[in-house]
């Protein structure tokens, strides 16, 4: 079992536009840093296909769950258990084979919940970026997965806004390059 970050984001570390929330679910301009996925080339749609290859259950952030719910659909999109880190307690919600437990005693809690549901698979920590930068300082990530848009966006959340001397070390396992994205894996080192 593989703890996995994964993420798209601006060459200048933008992992979601400005003004994030309903009407514009992944900040304004946002989309961008998907674009890759829906009209790149066949190697992004490969790369596309494997994002969740293996995975038993995902891990998200309160915000990516309020914006995300209502487009992911009536099946809720990931066809397995997603655990939501948050300080607001939920009820659960179920959408088709999705369902939602929401997590309020901390992201490790929620990663362990994950863990277990997940029963021996990879768990997949999808956003957004403060949530993903909570585990990747606490040292929860085992591999992170890049896919960096040749995009400089400005402004925006920033995946590694991390504090002043917090460190994390990376060894790279793998590179795609393709004309809308470079796809990069790491083993997390620390």
């Amino acid at each position: 079992m593989t703890v996995i970050a994964e993420i798209s984001m601006s060459v200048d570390g933008i992992v979601a536009g400005p003004d994030t929330g309903t009407e514009h679910r992944l900040g304004k301009g946002g989309d961008l840093l998907h674009h890759w996925m829906f009209e790149g080339t066949d190697a992004d749609a490969r790369v596309g296909a494997r994002i969740l290859e293996g995975i038993g259950a995902f891990v998200v952030g309160r915000t990516m769950f309020d914006v995300g719910v209502d487009p992911w659909g009536d099946d809720g999109t990931f066809e397995k258990p997603v655990f939501v880190v948050t300080n607001r307690p939920h009820e659960p919600v179920v959408k088709g084979p999705t369902t939602f437990t929401f997590v309020t005693d901390g992201p490790e809690a929620a990663l362990r919940q994950a863990k277990q549901a997940a029963a021996g698979n990879d768990v997949m920590l999808m956003g957004g970026g403060t949530t993903l930068r909570q585990y990747l300082l606490a040292g929860l990530v085992e591999e992170l997965r890049l896919h960096v848009v040749p995009l400089l966006f400005g402004t925006g959340v920033r995946l590694f806004d991390a504090e002043v001397g917090a460190h994390v070390k990376l060894e790279r396992t793998a590179v795609e390059e393709t004309p809308n994205a470079t796809h990069l894996t790491y083993r997390v080192l620390n």
